[in-house]
């Protein structure tokens, strides 16, 4: 059996799951859950699993499953999903709405489009259980929690991910991304960012707002940081080379007529290259430093460096044989990604196991509005993206295409005849 013909096999029954697979990504997001909270989402992905015939080990890293189906000798096959929604309220108008709030009454959407992937993985799996003739290995589901926070990868891999598991040959993933529904992406090399974020507090001294020349302001001092921040990457940084740096938290005091003790502000920065991360992050301690100098602050800025995530950068042979894949099954839908400055933390898997991977995107905007919105220039305001309240992938054909990658890229190892 060629490979082309295992895939064809394998494909065959997606007619008979579709409506199953779309009524259950309906609920899956009507029914979102944050990070370390996605309980009900991995006993609902569990509960299939096991039903396909997958050894199902749940509760990893807090709410992680995975499901394992041996099917003979051959290559092993990770592929993750990310389960968990963001703290946001949904405005897309569907019937089939969020309208869950957390345990603090936030209100919580699957606005990244996680509700598709882990819907897409399941019927992948399932599609891979009911044709077990046309492929041999073993295909390895993962549902991972908390992407978000990028705490997810690492929880599951402190609780011994690596120990429950067969050691993989290679790991693969996949997002969807606002593109025109139906087109498959790749890219080699960098493809996301590294992400580092910031919370820098500067000391000043109290007074009255009558008196300011009593106290030393840290309002201001934090807004001066501010300033200076944005020149890191316009002076400090090749315009060749793409770095993001955002501010997107301050605050200080709570009176009007008071010069507050302290200001905080957080900042994200976005790198691909280790040099230039490290480059950055000099430049944002020496400028906090020394604006606080210059103000006369009473004592050195504190500085903390939290939740980082390294650059996701595909290995170029596994890209290279998924993306010969992709064009085989997809045409001209299987398209270049272009470098994203988002950040994952699924290579912390792969990492953790020693083993190569690919990450690619797939669409999820109807084409008809994506092309109107292109011949006007008006992507930007027209397409919603990802975390924004008004994200919401169509059904069709995004859930297809999802499945059919997951399905096309297992099969470039696990296919019969493809080695």
């Amino acid at each position: 059996m060629s490979a082309r013909l295992s895939v064809d096999t394998v494909l065959a029954g997606l007619d008979g799951i579709r409506s199953d697979l779309e009524a259950f990504y309906r609920d899956l997001h009507a029914h979102p859950e944050l990070g370390h909270q996605e309980t009900r989402t991995a006993a609902r992905a569990a509960e299939r699993l096991r039903a396909y015939g997958y050894d199902v080990s749940d509760r990893i890293g807090g709410t992680g499953v995975v499901g394992v189906l041996a099917n003979g000798d051959g290559p092993c096959v990770l592929f993750r999903a990310d389960m968990d929604a963001l703290p946001i309220e949904e405005r897309t108008g569907l019937p089939y709405a969020s309208t869950a709030v957390d345990g603090d009454g936030r209100p919580v959407m699957h606005a990244c489009g996680h509700d598709v992937h882990v819907t897409a993985l399941l019927g992948a799996a399932r599609l891979m259980a009911q044709a077990r003739a046309a492929w041999k290995g073993t295909h390895i589901a993962l549902f991972q929690p908390a992407e978000e926070s990028g705490e997810g990868a690492r929880a599951m891999i402190a609780d011994g991910l690596a120990d429950r598991i067969p050691k993989p040959d290679v790991c693969l993933a996949q997002h969807v991304l606002p593109y025109p529904a139906g087109q498959v992406l790749t890219r080699p090399g960098p493809a996301l960012s590294a992400t580092d974020n910031y919370r820098i507090t500067v000391h000043g001294r109290s007074a009255h707002g009558s008196s300011p020349d009593r106290g030393v302001d840290p309002v201001v001092m934090a807004s001066m940081l501010v300033v200076r921040l944005q020149t890191v990457v316009s002076r400090e940084v090749s315009p060749l080379t793409p770095v993001v740096l955002t501010v997107g938290s301050i605050h200080s005091g709570a009176n009007p007529n008071n010069i507050p003790e302290t200001a905080e502000i957080q900042l994200n920065v976005r790198t691909y290259q280790e040099e230039v991360r490290q480059r950055v992050k000099d430049a944002i301690v020496r400028i906090a430093h020394a604006e606080c100098a210059a103000s006369g602050a009473p004592q050195p800025p504190d500085i903390d460096h939290f939740g980082t995530l390294p650059p996701t950068i595909n290995d170029e042979e596994t890209t290279r044989r998924v993306a010969t894949s992709f064009s085989a099954f997809f045409g001209e839908r299987a398209r270049e990604l272009g470098i994203q400055t988002a950040s994952e933390d699924f290579s912390e898997i792969p990492k953790a196991l020693g083993v190569p991977f690919t990450y690619w995107g797939f669409g999820g905007t109807d084409p008809a509005l994506y092309a109107r919105a292109a011949a006007k220039g008006t992507i930007a305001t027209d397409v919603p993206t990802n975390h924004n309240a008004a994200f919401a992938p169509v059904v069709r054909p995004t859930l297809d295409t999802g499945v059919q990658a997951a399905v096309v890229s297992a099969l470039t190892y696990l296919g019969n005849g493809a080695r």
